[in-house]
């Protein structure tokens, strides 16, 4: 579970797992100082930071030759019906082509990405 609490700077806001702490705040014009994450940044995140693990997990585990991934992912929020998460991945170290496809289809089933293709409910408590 995450905890947030403000902070005395308007909007700044920190957030802990109880572990690991992290800062989040808005951008300038929304009346933040931009200090940390924007919420936003902390979704695409997830997602990237997810299929990053996934992708080098499975390759650890199948013998694939992926000496690194990076992972870019953009939320798209242009239209008010639906949201789109864009991503990029690049692939470090001598692999096939065969290898690349089927990387990129594990991708898809990172948990986050899953998560966020189900349908979602919020619970007040």
């Amino acid at each position: 579970m995450i905890k947030a609490n403000s902070k005395d700077t308007r909007y700044q806001t920190l957030f802990t797992n109880g572990k690991h702490s992290a800062i989040s705040d808005t951008t300038r014009d929304k009346g933040g100082n931009e200090s940390g994450f924007r919420p936003h940044d902390l979704l695409e995140a997830a997602l990237a930071s997810c299929i990053n693990m996934t992708l080098r997990m499975y390759a650890d585990q199948h013998g694939i030759p992926l000496s690194g991934v990076t992972t870019r992912v953009r939320l798209d929020r242009s239209n008010p019906e639906e949201s789109v998460f864009e991503y990029e991945i690049e692939f470090l170290g001598s692999l096939a082509e065969n290898d690349r496809e089927h990387l990129l289809e594990i991708a898809e089933k990172c948990p986050v990405r899953q998560t966020l293709s189900k349908r979602i409910k919020f619970c007040t408590r």
